[in-house]
């Protein structure tokens, strides 16, 4: 395989999750973001967890979606994620998803 066919094949695969995302976003209520990771998930929990004068975070999320054009499943019942780094979550506001109608 070429540079250019694994290049092309990267490009074809992060489309394909890029409109996998568009098709399943509305079905979820936060967006989360590690170092690592975006998920997409209903329920999220995050603990601040202290050990040895080190400080680190747990997210627990369940119904989860995660961008990663590598994993052959997306979807998963539960994900729970340890990090040093910084950890975003939103909650997805669904009305600005809504795309307008152009016959208007």
């Amino acid at each position: 395989m070429s540079t250019e066919d694994l290049e092309q094949f990267e490009s074809e695969a992060e489309l394909t999750l890029y409109r996998e995302y568009k098709d399943v976003v509305r079905l979820f209520t936060y967006a989360v973001e590690t170092e690592r990771r975006f998920y997409l998930c209903n329920t999220v929990d995050l603990k601040v967890r202290t050990e040895g004068g080190d400080v680190y975070y747990e997210v627990s999320m369940a119904d989860a979606w995660v961008w990663d054009m590598y994993r052959p499943a997306r979807f998963v019942k539960n994900a729970k994620v340890l990090t040093f780094r910084d950890v975003s979550i939103e909650e997805i506001v669904h009305s600005d998803l809504e795309v307008p109608d152009s016959s208007r």
